[in-house]
């Protein structure tokens, strides 16, 4: 596993803080890596949407499917 570091603000390092006191998270990095596991669960949700509407709308691609969907 690797390491960053990076500055927030105050606001967030409070919620992160109040996360962490009311026991809704671990650590520091859980809650970190929770939100960054949201993120990336929306974007694919935001991908297959974008898909249906493709698809509704007879946007049709073409391709090696395996590639397509390990972009997503």
């Amino acid at each position: 596993m690797t390491t960053i570091t990076i500055p927030i603000d105050l606001t967030l390092l409070n919620f992160i803080n109040t996360e962490i006191s009311e026991g809704n998270a671990e650590s520091k990095a859980h809650i970190v890596r929770y939100a960054l596991n949201k993120l990336k669960d929306e974007r694919v949700l935001s991908r297959i949407k974008e898909a249906e509407e493709d698809i509704k709308n007879n946007r049709v691609y073409s391709g090696d499917l395996r590639k397509i969907i390990s972009k997503m």
